[in-house]
């Protein structure tokens, strides 16, 4: 597999004073994103080990509420919501008006007074957030998970105005991660990709990470064939070539196509697989709970990511944690998680037909196949150990350089 994409703390932890902590993020919980996602299990892991964690995030209602205690992922953890209101476009989507953030940001960094704050988006909490805690002279972490390409769908510009809101958006985004101590994206590609766009330099990779333990891999041949979608159903997740190359598989295979999660596309998504005459093989399952998407996992032959916007993609990580096979585009992070016929295969990014070939292959394997590219998964997830991002973001926090 790929080399490590977290970094060593050059001096691993011992027992050191609690630090205290404000992350700000404009998606959280109830959101289901990657980001989204990372940012519940790194500021879970942070507060289990002692530290305290003061989240801020969007409200749900354009109403401020005092601080409240929020159990996220089995951990209580303090969270600060700010007023929001829906962005039209987006079927979740919430945002705080960008004039408010910088004030709500100075009264929760004098309510808090942290050691440092960890930004994981420049859009507007992280924005506002990052300048009011340079005015202080608080260290400031920032990790980037967007992708400006990937707002063009919600922006309602006319595609003649795309160039000039990437220009802008980029060109914001560079003057917040110039105010950052460090910044960090999940994979080395994601980082090189961060470099080239805006004048940046030193880049931290820092996967997600995943807690393995928490997947349940079924080692042993499918009695049906099951292919498994998890992630948003937005456009650039390329779900309708999941679709297509569905389409074209052999009949015998007799495939069923679990797909998890909720987004925009949904309605056409459905049409979609009618007209491809798939209505029978296919369920949307919606969003569903842990133990419910643990047991999809488990029951899959193989995961399939059709996605070209991944930085790092947990969903791919956490079937690979259950002991999947993965085909996935050949786009951005996902070369870092699959290596062609170890654990899975790449295809080309909206071709179809690559993608019902690489299906097939897996699909056809025989069952000491099978069961190699399961334990290469298996294998090939270690190195995204959520205790290794733990302690890269403490050696972060702390001012500690970290090894490449």
């Amino acid at each position: 597999m790929t080399s490590p994409a977290t970094p060593e703390p050059a001096h691993p932890a011992g027992p050191r004073r609690p630090l205290k902590i404000v992350m700000a993020c404009d998606t959280f919980a109830p959101d289901v994103n990657g980001a989204a996602r990372f940012a519940e299990r790194l500021a879970a892991g942070l507060a289990t080990r002692g530290h305290e964690v003061h989240v801020v995030a969007p409200a749900r209602q354009y109403r401020r509420t005092p601080p409240a205690t929020e159990v996220i992922e089995g951990v209580p953890l303090t969270v600060h919501r700010l007023p929001s209101v829906r962005w039209p476009p987006h079927d979740w989507l919430r945002f705080v008006w960008p004039w408010r953030a910088k004030y709500y940001s100075r009264r929760i960094l004098s309510a808090v007074r942290p050691d440092v704050v960890h930004i994981q988006s420049h859009i507007i909490i992280g924005r506002g957030m990052s300048r009011i805690a340079k005015q202080r002279d608080i260290p400031v972490v920032a990790t980037n998970h967007i992708m400006a390409e990937n707002i063009l769908d919600y922006t309602t510009l006319p595609p003649l105005l795309d160039k000039v809101f990437l220009k802008a958006a980029w060109d914001d985004a560079e003057r917040t991660f110039t105010i950052a101590r460090a910044v960090t994206t999940p994979t080395r590609r994601a980082a090189d990709f961060l470099e080239s766009t805006i004048d940046i330099s030193g880049v931290i990779p820092i996967s997600c990470g995943i807690d393995a333990a928490n997947y349940t891999p079924h080692l042993a041949p499918r009695e049906v064939n099951r292919i498994l979608f998890v992630g948003r159903l937005t456009t650039e997740k390329h779900i309708d070539t999941l679709l297509h190359a569905v389409a074209k598989l052999d009949p015998a295979l007799d495939v069923t196509v679990d797909i998890v999660g909720g987004g925009d596309q949904r309605k056409s998504l459905d049409t979609l697989a009618a007209q491809l005459g798939l209505s029978e093989q296919v369920r949307f399952h919606g969003r569903v709970d842990e133990d419910e998407l643990r047991s999809l996992y488990s029951r899959a032959s193989v995961f399939a990511m059709p996605s070209i916007a991944e930085l790092q993609s947990i969903a791919t990580m956490e079937a690979m944690a259950s002991g999947l096979p993965v085909v996935a585009a050949d786009a951005l992070a996902l070369p870092h998680l699959v290596q062609d016929g170890v654990n899975g295969w790449l295809f080309r990014p909206r071709d179809a037909d690559d993608l019902a070939l690489k299906l097939t292959r897996v699909l056809t394997l025989s069952p000491e196949q099978f069961l190699a590219m399961q334990q290469a998964s298996l294998k090939g997830v270690e190195i995204h150990d959520i205790a290794r991002t733990l302690d890269t973001f403490e050696a972060l926090y702390r001012g500690e350089p970290v090894k490449p």
